[in-house]
Parts: structure tokens; C-alpha cells; sequence
């Protein structure tokens, strides 16, 4: 009689990783799609504070800044930092323009990844040349407020 030795043989091995790297790579694909979800997430919670910040300065000076820097919105308090959009659409820092004769208006926006968000049903939607020429547009951003873009007004 013939003894044989005991352990896997090559085919079995094979399966195996088969196997295992079929698993990996669908938990790969479900990991990139939570994080795009949580960096939408964190756009969507930047542009609520920068909204609040933006109405605790109009209800101090009467209207809105010309444009969101350090010197106008963290200086006075209004803000700890001004956010910064994480990576994923390019974009270095968040779209705001101020609006109307004495900065009445604003508009705030930001694209996201996910471009079947929900929060998109309910966005403003404005275009991107819908502003009145005056002192306070003299830094406008222009940018297309159709969707993927999350943008906002007062």
C-alpha cells in the first residue's frame, strides 16, 4: 500500500486565490464608492456652515462679502477656517459669488461625485451668468449651477 503525504495540491491552491481575490475586489469597489460618499457628504456639511457663516455676517454688516476669504470670514469669527473641498472633482476651494447692488445675494456651490445625490433634487440650480453687474460682482466666479453641482442661495 502507498502512503500519501497530506497537504493541498496545486489546483486547490488556485481555487483558493480564485476565490480570494474575487472577494477583494468586490469589497474594493463597495470601500470607493463609501468614500465618494462621504467626501459628497462633507462637501454637503462645508456649504451648510459656509451658509450659516454667511447669514451671521449679513445680520452683522447688512450684506453679504464679495468673496469668502480669511480676512472677511475667519478674522471676525464667523468661521475656524474656511473649508476646503476634499479631493476627487479637482476643485481647490468652494464656488461663491456675491450678488445685487451691496451684496443683497449670493451664490454658493460645489461639484459633486455622486450625480444622482439626492441632495441635488432640492439644490437652487441657478446659471452661471444670472448676476446683475455692479460693485459687488466685481470678483465673480462663474460658474454653471446645473447639476452635479450643489449650489445654494440665501
Amino acid at each position: 500500500m502507498k502512503e500519501y503525504k497530506r497537504g493541498f495540491t496545486l489546483i486547490e491552491l488556485l481555487v483558493v486565490i480564485a476565490i480570494i481575490s474575487i472577494l477583494a475586489s468586490v469589497v474594493l469597489a463597495s470601500l470607493n464608492t463609501a468614500r465618494e460618499k462621504s467626501r459628497d457628504a462633507k462637501r454637503v456639511s462645508d456649504l451648510k456652515q459656509l451658509q450659516l457663516a454667511l447669514e451671521f455676517y449679513f445680520d452683522d454688516n447688512g450684506g453679504y462679502p464679495i468673496d469668502i476669504t480669511a480676512g472677511t470670514m475667519v478674522t471676525p469669527g464667523y468661521l475656524p477656517a474656511i473649508p476646503v473641498p476634499p479631493t476627487g472633482t479637482g476643485e481647490a476651494a468652494y464656488l461663491y459669488t456675491g450678488l445685487g447692488t451691496g451684496c443683497t445675494d449670493y451664490h454658493l456651490g460645489v461639484t459633486l461625485e455622486d450625480t444622482g445625490h439626492e441632495v441635488l433634487d432640492a439644490d437652487f440650480d441657478a446659471a452661471g451668468n444670472d448676476t446683475e453687474a455692479d460693485a459687488c460682482d466685481a470678483g465673480t466666479t462663474d460658474f454653471d449651477g446645473g447639476d452635479p453641482v450643489y449650489d445654494l442661495q440665501p
